[in-house]
């Protein structure tokens, strides 16, 4: 059984004004708190959940914004230039980051790769190879980096986080580490969630505008195709072209687009094609709040094991 998938760039978002949720930390009235900075949702919502109290954490790409095409501010190289430590995904994700870096001329600075680590996935997808070179300066260069929407990897870029965190501010470790032990428990159980629904349908091949899961494929035996590496403002003929021969090839019975993105063309796309189109969340809009990533996966989960039914 099949479902299509095509997951598109936003450009807005409504983001939460309330306090994020974090795990029960208090620091020394004494010490001063550790300014962190992360780069994009993901690498917040862990972030936060692992500091806590003990540690202001801001995130440099607004939710909603497309890491990939992000340009820096004169703001935030003034974040990294006051920061502690700097926690990043990785895998050549977040391009904008070296020359931010530099320029905020911050010696003092801890650099955190959550995905320290974890084997990059290398191909466009597990099912199809990449027929013809992707004319996009923003390839995938060193992996695939979505690593985040595969509940196990990302119990690693907790792990990560935490021992970059501990090593930076070692007089807190004990709660780095409790903190970081409640959330990873909450990991594994949605991990344990994705194999009990999932392991009914295996082999269910999904196909997608966007390379964003071939951990959470590989992860739970599901196959992506993938029909563009990295995410478009706009369709192209050519995508049209291939999404229709993909269709037809996997016999495809849903088509997915993201929370919140209002795409007629995906809509007349599905209409022509006989198909529901439902939204599945690639994790890049939402509130500050850590817990946010199991509402997420909760529902992503309930979406993909309807269309596999």
């Amino acid at each position: 059984m099949a479902l299509l998938l095509p997951v598109l760039a936003t450009t807005g978002c409504n983001q939460s004004n309330s306090a994020p949720v974090s795990p029960k930390a208090e620091s020394s009235p004494q010490s001063r708190q550790l300014k962190v900075v992360a780069t994009f949702l993901p690498m917040y919502w862990f972030t936060k959940a692992v500091s806590g109290d003990l540690a202001n954490v801001e995130v440099l790409v607004p939710p909603g914004t497309e890491v990939h095409e992000y340009q820096a501010t004169p703001k935030d190289v003034q974040a990294l230039a006051q920061a502690d430590v700097l926690v990043k995904n990785g895998f050549g994700l977040e391009e904008f980051i070296e020359n931010t870096v530099k320029n905020a001329q911050n010696t003092k600075l801890k650099e955190i790769e959550a995905s320290n680590g974890i084997k990059p996935l290398q191909e466009i997808s597990p099912v199809v190879k990449r027929a013809e070179k992707v004319d996009n300066d923003h390839n995938h260069k060193a992996g695939n980096p979505h690593v985040w929407l595969d509940p196990v990897l990302a119990i690693k870029q907790v792990e990560n986080i935490r021992d970059g965190l501990m090593a930076a501010d070692p007089a807190n470790k004990g709660a780095y580490q409790a903190n970081a032990i409640a959330y990873i428990q909450q990991l594994q159980e949605i991990d344990r969630q994705f194999k009990q629904s999932l392991q009914r349908y295996p082999n269910c091949t999904f196909v997608t505008f966007h390379d964003a899961y071939p951990y959470l494929a590989q992860r739970y035996q599901l196959k992506q195709v993938a029909v563009v590496e990295i995410p478009e403002d706009q369709l192209s003929p050519t995508d049209i072209q291939k999404t229709i021969a993909a269709v037809k090839q996997y016999k495809v019975k849903a088509l997915f687009g993201e929370p919140g993105v209002d795409n007629k063309l995906l809509k007349s796309l599905s209409q022509d094609l006989n198909l529901t189109l439902r939204p599945l969340d690639s994790m890049e809009i939402g509130p500050l709040d850590p817990q946010h990533y199991f509402t997420a996966m909760k529902t992503n989960l309930q979406t993909l094991e309807s269309a596999c039914r």
